[in-house]
């Protein structure tokens, strides 16, 4: 899959800062091969997989299509629940100064700001599908709460009866996707003492039918095959929905069963999800947290996989965070809440340590002193959970204390698309790329987006992990066969934390797959994306980079393959918007017998030598 390099993203991209804090990006693809991949120069293999996911996409709509008409009946004659019996906790942090701002007619959402100067936001056209989700969502709804004040809930209703009736009603408009519809209905349980607080008797008799509509929406979707997270996340909301509101005991069960089952199949036993993004732990716990609690509310027994779930969950989630307290940036992680992220984990009351292998999840961390590595060891995740995942295997970030050094680029906004498909290549990542080519397919490159949307077609299905304590420090060793279809080579990486956290040792080799075959000359690139806040300096005739933290410590780069280049990169994960930065990238050719190169991060105490001019 040709891509421009993470040097050249830097030159092929055009950044302009608008209003709108948004970044236009010129064509990638455009600078290799005309463009768009087709699956013509795909392996019989990739076609292979990819004639088996169109047949197993075609089959799901013939039977969506042939239970159309069961779905239909599903509710039919149903009456609305009449009232609420408890309203669940609302674990996100609130800042009631955004009140005013909403009460003044301005909605921020996704990056985009709209004045709806004295019109309802629902009649407004959106600015951006990102911005009609948080809107139809209601996640806001707790800034208003948290103003406590008449005239903030008095708008919290304005609000949302002005929503059930411009909008109220299942369409093709962004509000009724399946996971908006679901989160909108968390938050108005969650904040149903806000929105009801002072209400007449009709509105509440729309409120509760509104509810109602929501519910029969998530079940005929379930019962039409929604997968991936939207079934998880809808799930949470029928089973919260069953405990809240009075005469529900079917839902309950029904809701319970359902969320029992999408638990065993999303939560793998390490704790991680099955999309192997560290994102979605933080999109799910502040759910599954409160519904813990309104099991026990209800006087009822949670199921247990909801228990062991979150128990699983939390040390993952540590097994993510850099001493800065900011998650590694792997399949889809983009800035951190640091706020949310606190509040999860003061609900850890046995403070568990952080997973060290998540051989389930893919991923190791290593930690000696101040200093820590995380590495990504997967494979992709399921073509249906695959639509945010990086095709970074074997990528690793570098962190000391509250100071980042090593990064992969990390995920942009959802308003930001076309950076969004960058920064998933193999070249956004601190790890090895052979001929600019990601070791991962996306639909995307294939011509078959309208299909699979953003799914991940193919990408290295053996990933081999080694991890070893030694007497000198903490080794892990990845081998992958991402690059095994175009170029018949595997990618081995070893990786060596030092005891005392001071010095950290890799070596890179390139074989090929099949023993004895000769290997074939191939460009590669070794690259280490460095944090925006580290000054990089070439020192010893350019055979190293002298990394200048912000606290003034020194880190020397050094490797064997003799030049050590400073390129340009972008940072796309900064809470402001993507950023400038650096990578060190080391360039090499392949060899008949294969390639090795070694590479170090050293701390150093003495003055560095002079820069080369």
């Amino acid at each position: 899959m040709p891509w421009t390099s993470t040097a050249g993203l830097r030159r092929s991209c055009a950044v302009k800062n608008n209003p709108a804090g948004s970044i236009a990006f010129s064509s990638l693809a455009a600078r290799h091969n005309g463009g768009v991949e087709s699956l013509a120069g795909a392996t019989f293999k990739d076609r292979l997989r990819v004639a088996g996911l169109l047949a197993a996409r075609a089959g799901l709509a013939l039977r969506r299509s042939l239970g159309a008409p069961v779905r239909a009946a599903i509710g039919l004659g149903r009456r609305p629940p009449e009232r609420l019996l408890i309203a669940p906790q609302d674990i996100r942090t609130s800042d009631p100064t955004l009140a005013a701002d909403i009460y003044a007619g301005y909605f921020a959402f996704g990056g985009k700001i709209i004045n709806a100067h004295g019109r309802s936001p629902f009649e407004l056209e959106p600015v951006s599908a990102a911005w009609a989700r948080a809107l139809a969502g209601f996640g806001w709804l707790r800034h208003l709460r948290a103003a406590d004040t008449a005239v903030a809930r008095a708008n919290a209703r304005a609000l949302v009866d002005d929503f059930l009736s411009l909008a109220g009603r299942p369409s093709q408009i962004p509000a009724w996707e399946p996971e908006v519809a679901a989160r909108r209905m968390l938050a108005f349980l969650s904040q149903s003492p806000v929105i009801l607080d002072g209400a007449d008797r009709p509105f509440y008799r729309r409120f509760m039918k509104g509810l109602g509509r929501t519910q029969l929406f998530l079940e005929r979707k379930i019962a039409g095959g929604l997968a991936g997270e939207s079934r998880l996340l809808a799930a949470i909301a029928l089973a919260e929905f069953g405990l809240c509101a009075e005469g529900t005991r079917n839902l309950t069960r029904k809701g319970t069963k359902l969320l029992a089952e999408e638990l065993d199949r999303q939560i793998l036993p390490d704790g991680g999800h099955i999309g192997r993004n560290p994102e979605i732990l933080l999109d799910l716990l502040p759910d599954l947290l409160p519904l813990r609690q309104a099991y026990a509310a209800r006087g009822l027994h949670p199921p247990a996989q909801l228990l062991n779930a979150i128990d699983r969950m939390l040390p993952m989630l540590r097994l993510f965070r850099h001493g800065d307290g900011t998650l590694a940036l792997f399949n889809g992680m983009g800035v951190t809440p640091p706020e949310l992220l606190a509040t999860i984990l003061a609900y850890d009351d046995v403070r568990a340590q952080a997973l060290t292998s998540a051989r389930h999840s893919g991923y190791q961390r290593l930690q000696a002193e101040d200093a820590i590595v995380l590495i990504e060891a997967g494979r992709p995740p399921p073509q249906i959970f695959s639509n945010r995942a990086h095709a970074g295997c074997s990528s690793f970030e570098f962190s000391l204390g509250a100071q980042r050094l090593v990064i992969n680029c990390g995920a942009p906004d959802a308003n930001r698309a076309a950076a969004r498909e960058a920064a998933r290549m193999t070249a956004a990542h601190s790890t090895l790329v052979i001929d600019d080519t990601s070791s991962c397919r996306f639909a995307l490159h294939t011509g078959l987006q309208k299909w699979l949307g953003d799914q991940i077609v193919s990408g290295p299905d053996k990933v081999d992990v080694e991890r070893l304590d030694q007497p000198s420090g903490t080794m892990v060793a990845v081998a992958h066969n991402g690059y095994e279809a175009r170029y018949g080579l595997i990618h081995e990486r070893r990786i060596l934390l030092s005891k005392d956290g001071m010095t950290l040792t890799g070596a890179d080799r390139l074989r090929a797959a099949k023993p004895g075959e000769p290997v074939e000359g191939h460009p590669f690139a070794l690259r280490f994306h460095i944090h925006p806040n580290v000054r990089l300096r070439r020192v010893r005739e350019g055979r190293a980079v002298l990394c200048i933290l912000p606290n003034g410590r020194r880190w020397l780069f050094e490797t064997s393959a003799g030049q050590a280049n400073i390129e340009e990169s972008i940072f796309f994960a900064a809470p402001d918007g993507p950023r400038s930065c650096a990578q060190i990238a080391v360039h090499g050719e392949t060899g008949p017998g294969g390639t090795g190169v070694e590479w170090s991060f050293r701390h150093i105490e003495r003055k560095p030598p002079r820069s080369e001019t």
